[in-house]
């Protein structure tokens, strides 16, 4: 099994910066790939970014594209989201997510999930 923990989260002020940690333990070496994933308020769950832990490929949806960037330290075991010109809409529940076959995009494609930590921005 896969255990996966996420920190970072907090409240902001618009045009500010977060950077998120998701620390992975467990059987990591069967994981393709990690990701995040996050729903807001009254919102489907909508994937954010993620990346292959082999070859190190990163994936960052449109709507963050340009403000986010996901990286991973495998000696660490910990995948990261760096968060910058945050804006209220990107108010959410973020989640971690890792899975070993399929799209790292694919919400439904994900083995495991964290619990996840809230990001609040304000206007």
């Amino acid at each position: 099994q896969v255990q996966l923990v996420e920190s970072g989260g907090g409240s902001v002020q618009a045009g500010g910066s977060l950077r998120l940690s998701c620390a992975a333990s467990g059987n990591t070496y069967s994981l393709a790939y990690m990701g995040w994933f996050r729903q807001a308020p009254g919102k489907e769950r909508e994937w954010v970014a993620c990346i292959y832990r082999g070859m190190d490929s990163t994936y960052t949806a449109y709507a963050v594209k340009g403000r986010f960037t996901v990286s991973q330290d495998s000696a660490k075991n910990t995948l990261y989201l760096k968060m910058n010109t945050l804006i209220p809409e990107d108010t959410a529940v973020y989640y971690c997510a890792a899975g070993r076959a399929g799209g790292c995009a694919d919400g439904s494609a994900q083995m495991y999930w964290g619990q996840g930590t809230q990001v609040t921005v304000s206007s």
